[in-house]
């Protein structure tokens, strides 16, 4: 990462929280929203200690992705979830207005003002994942998922991957796993938006499976390391 470089942290799945005139239509569903399906568990902590670490600011979203997924396009139908799929269009829309776009806005205008200032912007978006879904598990520790398409994002990817693997060799890191970097999210849409020499979009996903365990403290810290020193 060059002198010119800017890092960017955001967390779009960081609590479960729904806000209060749609508490009702998820009345009963307390055990889903703590769940995988509901939030990111952990992504937020370790989003957090990025950015007390390394000096950065965080954007994070802290509504459930069952309310409305600040991680997908308006268009995605796999904005909504069963429990608001069926509301009519212009109270969707109202949510969209009020819950989606703030947030979408303000990393739009972060890399914006970034570049304006002659930066390329370096986003790291905190995710974590289940180990198991439908019966399979995941075996990766960390995952980053970026476009392999584009070379210096690619690149990025590699050096921290390294840097990760020269502070704890037997982590396992993954590339673009367990989800596919170019796949419909925050980073892709950014990247439509503007080149790689003026944009990397990184999606850091962690196994839930490490989170709150005795080795949990350490892993972030390591991340924190890796991150700093592929930046440097």
């Amino acid at each position: 990462m060059s002198r010119t470089d800017c890092l960017l942290l955001t967390c779009e799945h960081g609590g479960d929280r729904i806000p209060r005139p749609y508490a009702h239509l998820f009345r009963g569903s307390a055990r889903l929203l703590a769940s995988h399906r509901g939030w990111d568990r952990g992504a937020l902590q370790l989003a957090r200690l990025l950015s007390r670490e390394l000096g950065r600011p965080l954007l994070a979203v802290t509504v459930s992705r069952l309310f409305v997924e600040a991680n997908r396009s308006p268009t995605n139908r796999r904005i909504w979830s069963d429990f608001t799929k069926d509301l009519p269009r212009e109270e969707r829309n109202q949510i969209l207005e009020k819950w989606w776009r703030p947030h979408r806005q303000q990393v739009e205008d972060a890399v914006a003002d970034a570049i304006a200032r002659g930066h390329r912007v370096v986003h790291v978006a905190v995710h974590s994942f289940t180990p198991e879904m439908d019966g399979e598990v995941r075996n990766a520790d960390v995952g980053l998922l970026y476009d392999s398409r584009r070379k210096q994002e690619a690149a990025f990817g590699r050096d921290w991957a390294a840097a990760l693997r020269g502070i704890d060799p037997p982590l396992r890191v993954r590339f673009n796993y367990p989800y596919a970097g170019a796949a419909d999210g925050l980073t892709t849409w950014m990247r439509r938006r503007h080149p790689q020499s003026r944009y990397i979009g990184v999606e850091l996903e962690i196994n839930q499976a490490l989170v709150g365990t005795q080795r949990w403290p350490r892993l972030q810290r390591q991340i924190a390391e890796s991150l700093r020193e592929s930046i440097s």
